[in-house]
């Protein structure tokens, strides 16, 4: 294999915690839809596949990276509910990106793994990232998961003390 063959490889791993448990955190990593709520790359994602999704399920995707608007196709591969998850993205990602999800602590410790092979106008539009940008982008998502989820912890607080009644009354239902 010569070095023009793997130019445009890319392998990055991001090792994350998360202050918050699997269980909020993985319906996260696990829903295409929610990605753009804590990864502003992930412009737009939509469902193609009727029903509830599943192994094989495909997303319409668009990643905008700066300028540049990325079109291609997501398709869920692995799904082993609140451990891990496994993304398929066409061309021009050409990628394979697993969450593997582990309890640490109250928290959840993320291993991200994302694995491709930039083609078309990918190449240029950022196959000239060095591998320490595109790690130090990737493991930012994370902090705004933790913040994002922090902030919906807190706001469900916030209305619990002001409405306490409604919460033991649903409690019971």
């Amino acid at each position: 294999m010569s070095v023009t063959d793997t130019r445009w490889e890319r392998h990055i791993v991001v090792d994350a915690t998360v202050s918050h448990r699997i269980e909020r955190v993985f319906p996260y990593l696990a829903n295409p839809t929610q990605w753009r709520d804590f990864a502003p790359a992930a412009e737009f994602r939509k469902q193609i596949d009727p029903g509830p999704p599943c192994v094989g399920t495909r997303w319409m995707a668009t990643d905008r990276i700066g300028p540049f608007r990325i079109h291609f196709i997501d398709r869920l591969e692995v799904l082993d509910e609140n451990r891990r998850v496994v993304w398929l993205s066409s061309a021009p990602w050409n990628a394979r990106v697993e969450y593997a999800c582990a309890e640490s602590g109250t928290g959840t410790r993320i291993r991200a793994d994302y694995a491709g092979d930039l083609s078309d106008s990918l190449r240029w539009q950022v196959g000239w990232l060095p591998v320490w940008a595109w790690h130090r982008i990737l493991a930012q998502d994370f902090r705004r998961l933790d913040r994002l989820l922090t902030l919906e912890a807190r706001a469900a607080g916030r209305w619990q003390v002001q409405h306490p009644q409604a919460v033991g009354t649903a409690a019971e239902s």
